[in-house]
């Protein structure tokens, strides 16, 4: 009878994961980083005034990670991914009673445009990010580091929004004058 029960149950959990696979599969779920991107930016220049910012560092990291090679100049790239704006900052959120700081907002901002192959697949497109952090006057080297890891993460999320973004194959439809 045990044994008939352990059987069952098992039965009843394979079940049950066989549902959930075909459910999350039915519904377009995707892995992160399993998209495709388009086959006119195998070949990419990035081309910013910025090349040592943490935004750069992880768009340059997610594009190799998914294939894209990363040309030295324009001549040799299908497509060219121009980052107009790559800035960050924080401001404070709330303060205490003796009028220090307590909580700050952190954010990182981005603006970007694709072209490939003579046309503009995503037009000047902003991304902003935000994130907000408690902060002590007695733990500042711990704070200040947690501020950096923070911009670190705040830059991984725009290089994979802007991934997306490509994968999604945006092309902007030109507006035609009569």
């Amino acid at each position: 009878m045990v044994y008939r029960n352990k059987l069952l149950a098992r039965a009843c959990w394979c079940s049950l994961v066989l549902v959930l696979a075909l459910a999350v599969s039915g519904c377009g779920f995707q892995l992160e980083g399993s998209g495709v991107l388009p086959t006119s930016v195998a070949t990419t220049y990035l081309d910013t005034a910025k090349p040592y910012t943490e935004f750069y560092d992880s768009l340059r990291d997610a594009l190799r990670a998914r294939g894209t090679e990363l040309v030295d100049s324009r001549q040799e790239a299908g497509a060219v991914l121009r980052i107009l704006e790559d800035t960050y900052g924080q401001r404070i959120l709330s303060v205490s009673a003796r009028n220090t700081p307590r909580e700050y907002e952190i954010f990182y901002a981005i603006t970007f445009s694709l072209e490939a192959e003579g046309s503009n697949l995503i037009e000047t497109e902003s991304l902003v990010v935000t994130r907000s952090y408690t902060y002590d006057e007695t733990q500042v080297l711990g704070k200040s580091a947690e501020e950096q890891i923070l911009r670190e993460s705040l830059a991984q999320d725009l290089a994979r929004q802007v991934l997306r973004l490509m994968e999604a194959g945006r092309t902007v439809v030109p507006t035609t004058q009569g």
